[in-house]
């Protein structure tokens, strides 16, 4: 059977077809464990966590606790090491605000890549204009990596405290070289941050091996419902930070002119959590251990490469740094010449083919790549060639509508 058949989503039909979904890297469809399990939590258990002696109360917070847990085992880290936040955006921003601001000052550079999302792109920018710090961005080579001769260069000759990038690019696919990128910054005293959004729901990650500072990550991009995000970071850092948000439950004492702050995790989720979505999450991390993050990264590889060998046949259609597939993950961004990517991206709707198109969150790189925009298809483990065939009648469809 189809693994189609777990995701409830996939019995619509979108203008008459079946939905072909190839926007995961936005966002992943739900199976119906995790929808049972927040319908579950709501019917039986719902209750404020942390705060309760009675029932109710118990069992939403050993849930909730629960899930953080098994976060913890998915990525090999310890407990109170997991933040929970609303997104990755959040958990990228709770670094800047915190660790950054009580750490970073004039003259200190910040290293990026050409490849972030707004969301590790915006805090810094905020940084720099109010401590002013200096930002340095490595640019890409020919096949979409960064070019590790510049970074090299950066780490010798600028005063670097932090190097923060993501794992994967939601753009291009690459894999960014990761180990040498965190053990050239440790040799240089740097600290390290990785936006892991598209990368942790796709191979494993192991943050003992990474040797990173920090990580974030988002529940909704693995399969998990969305507004659960999680930070992970060395407890040493997590025990020196000032608190992101104030309130209630991060507090240990109060008084009328001062307070002691609760221990870590509790320190950084002030106010009521999103309970319910965290405790959801879990079902999403169980299934996607059944089914193995191995298959996972198998599917993806195999539909890049059919894929890819099936656009470049199609006359007018332009990649964007489809060089070394096995750098790779399954996201492809394309354009048709003569049609803009919104007008691409509507013809396969009305064929019922989800795709995204626009900046992606990557301004600073759609000038790099001298574009205004982009189509881009993202797989994940439902997507089959039969996915890639239907995309590919899309654009030809986009073909003749056009004229091109």
């Amino acid at each position: 059977m189809s693994i189609k058949s777990d995701f409830p989503i996939f019995n619509r039909q979108i203008n008459g077809h079946n939905l072909v979904y190839l926007d995961s890297g936005a966002t992943t469809q739900k199976p119906q464990v995790v929808i049972d399990a927040l319908i579950d939590y709501y019917t039986n258990h719902n209750a404020n966590v942390h705060r309760g002696n009675h029932t109710l109360s118990d069992e939403a917070t050993t849930m909730y606790e629960a899930t953080r847990e098994a976060v913890a085992n998915f990525i090999n880290a310890d407990p109170s090491e997991i933040i929970f936040t609303r997104n990755t955006t959040e958990s990228i921003n709770l670094v800047a605000y915190t660790w950054g601001r009580q750490n970073l000052k004039a003259g200190d550079t910040v290293v990026l890549t050409e490849l972030e999302h707004h969301s590790n792109l915006i805090p810094w920018y905020l940084l720099q204009k109010e401590v002013g710090i200096d930002l340095e961005f490595l640019k890409l080579d020919s096949t979409g990596n960064v070019d590790l001769t510049q970074y090299k260069e950066i780490l010798k000759t600028k005063r670097v405290k932090l190097v923060s990038f993501m794992h994967v690019s939601n753009v291009l696919g690459t894999i960014l070289p990761v180990q040498e990128l965190v053990t050239l910054a440790k040799q240089n005293g740097a600290t390290v941050l990785i936006d892991g959004a598209q990368s942790v729901p796709r191979f494993k990650t192991d943050v003992k091996k990474l040797g990173a500072d920090f990580l974030a990550f988002s529940a909704h991009k693995m399969l998990g419902p969305t507004g659960v995000g999680v930070l992970w970071a060395k407890r040493s850092l997590l025990d020196k930070m000032p608190p992101f948000l104030t309130g209630g439950s991060m507090i240990d004492v109060v008084g009328r002119s001062d307070v002691t702050f609760a221990d870590v995790p509790q320190k950084f989720e002030a106010g009521t959590p999103n309970i319910a979505d965290v405790v959801a999450f879990m079902s999403a991390i169980e299934y996607l251990e059944k089914f193995g993050l191995d298959n996972v990264e198998k599917i993806e590889k195999e539909l890049l490469v059919y894929a890819v060998d099936e656009l470049k046949k199609v006359p007018g259609v332009i990649l964007y740094c489809c060089g070394d597939l096995t750098a790779k993950t399954g996201v492809i961004s394309f354009n048709l010449i003569g049609v803009h990517a919104h007008d691409v991206s509507t013809v396969l709707d009305s064929i019922g083919v989800a795709v995204r198109s626009g900046q992606h969150c990557a301004a600073p790189l759609m000038k790099t790549l001298g574009v205004p925009a982009t189509v881009r298809a993202s797989f994940y483990l439902y997507n089959d060639t039969n996915d890639v065939d239907q995309l590919i009648v899309g654009i030809n469809k986009a073909k003749q509508i056009f004229g091109v």
